[in-house]
């Protein structure tokens, strides 16, 4: 369950204690023009884990990656990648480690370098791969997801260092993947090869938003994933649409009609077998969500309950891509068949396997004019949540507070982050807090993605704190 409000831990003063605070800022603040200039580098390089792309740029990106690493005081740094199933190499992942001094616990900062491609260059207002300051915010692609999550496991764990000295005792793994918007395809594989290289106590996942800017979150639930194709034929060829147009229905409308099957008349999901559930206690407005999400002036929001829960704890599901012939290139032909891609957000508690075949059996059994239907089913993701009453989160919880100045929200993600599940089936033990740098108006994986460069800040100051409590206080609490 989401929670509007996070209690802050104190220690028994009721005050910051051993953690230096003024220290830490100073050395952040002290650094950030460097933080930054390095961040903007990092944009800079097209570092795409698609197949489709220059593997090159994803290698020019892990290099630069792993000197700045190297440069934050790390010496054990290496670039490494395990084969994909079809024998391809995997994208390049930078790990470094720093050993734990006896008592300490490890903490594993993850963060992923690849970007997404830039898709339509016209809807940028400025080139994606050149990184661009306009009103307080960067923009550019990888701005913010995730090449600020990199750098804010650098520039956060530079600072402790610099401020603690020879008392920073804590384990530090580097973990930057390299292939994340690519669907981490080798993350299973490379954990069961490095399995002690990146076991830790904590793990620390920098991918997500914060609730707006000027108020950070702590992430505590994402929804899982299933996505696929269908496809719709109702004929063996295509013919034409003036002798044979009438007794039958081409398959792009038999596609649309199957499609609007899958919701009902006030957009809910109408899949029977899915799990979903409307128990949030944090919410958006609409004006809120309207804006963050860009909906026009007239158009109805869909489905029903609180938006928090249809974003964060009900399933969702999309049409992402569809194969029928352009406008420009269309014959007057009646189409034989056509095809649809469909992406599934999971609510926490749906187990991924029920979610893909009550999908497939709610598409087999509305083929709308006995049209033949084949289903494919994609990749498959777990949904997640966390205990914020552990000893890491209460840390996260008052390191944000602390580094804002506002206390923090605990908020569920509609997002899917599916390796998680990997971490907690590899590392059961561990407690893992999902942090990140964006806002709502970030706009990943879309044209002019950028950066709040004030929030960013405030970021790299709150990991610096919780690096620093973690190591005077352990997980004891």
């Amino acid at each position: 369950m989401t929670s509007a409000h996070a209690e802050i831990p104190q220690n028994k003063q009721g005050h910051s204690g051993d953690t230096p605070v003024d220290a830490l800022t100073r050395a952040v603040d002290d650094s950030f023009e460097a933080t930054m200039a390095s961040l903007k580098d990092l944009v800079e390089i097209p570092g795409i884990a698609w197949p489709s792309f220059d593997p090159a740029e994803l290698d020019r990106s892990a290099e630069a990656v792993a000197s700045l690493v190297k440069a934050a005081g790390m010496e054990d740094v290496r670039i490494l990648r395990c084969d994909k199933a079809d024998g391809t190499p995997g994208g390049p992942a930078v790990v470094a480690r720093r050993p734990a001094a006896a008592g300490k616990p490890t903490i594993l900062l993850y963060a992923h370098h690849d970007v997404q491609p830039p898709g339509d260059r016209s809807l940028w207002n400025s080139e994606p791969f050149v990184a661009e300051e306009r009103d307080g915010r960067l923009y550019g692609r990888g701005a913010a997801d995730d090449k600020a999550g990199v750098m804010a496991h650098l520039a956060a764990y530079t600072a402790a260092t610099k401020v603690l000295g020879d008392e920073f005792g804590l384990g530090v793994t580097f973990f930057f993947e390299g292939e994340e918007e690519a669907g981490s395809p080798t993350f299973r594989a490379f954990l069961e090869e490095h399995q002690e290289l990146l076991r830790s106590d904590v793990i620390v996942v920098a991918d997500s938003s914060n609730w707006k800017v000027g108020v950070p979150a702590l992430t505590t639930s994402l929804r899982g994933l299933v996505d696929g194709t269908f496809e719709v034929r109702v004929l063996e060829h295509a013919v034409h649409s003036g002798m044979f147009g009438g007794p039958v229905l081409d398959a792009p409308t038999l596609l649309s009609r199957l499609i609007a099957t899958l919701h009902d008349e006030e957009g809910n999901v109408a899949v029977a077998g899915l799990v979903g559930r409307d128990d949030v206690t944090v919410d958006l407005t609409e004006a809120e969500y309207r804006a963050d999400a860009s909906v026009l002036d007239g158009v109805k929001l869909a489905g029903s309950g609180t938006i928090g829960s249809r974003l964060w704890t009900k399933p969702a599901l999309s049409i992402i891509g569809m194969d029928v012939p352009a406008v420009d290139v269309a014959s007057n032909t009646l189409i034989p068949a056509a095809r649809a891609k469909f992406s599934l957000r999971l609510a926490p508690g749906q187990d991924p396997e029920a979610a893909m075949d009550a999908l497939r059996q709610h598409v087999e059994s509305n083929a709308p004019f006995g049209a033949r239907v084949t289903f494919t089913s994609g990749e498959r993701g777990n949904a997640f949540s966390t205990d914020t009453s552990s000893a890491a989160a209460r840390v996260a919880l008052w390191a944000l507070g602390e580094s804002w100045g506002v206390q923090s929200v605990e908020m569920g993600i509609g997002g899917s982050i599916p390796f998680i599940a990997d971490l907690l089936e590899m590392y059961p033990a561990v407690q893992i807090l999902v942090t990140g740098v964006e806002d709502p108006d970030s706009r990943a994986h879309s044209a002019n993605e950028s950066l709040h460069i004030g929030d960013f800040r405030h970021a790299v100051l709150a990991e610096a704190l919780m690096l620093a409590r973690l190591n005077a206080e352990g997980l004891a609490g």
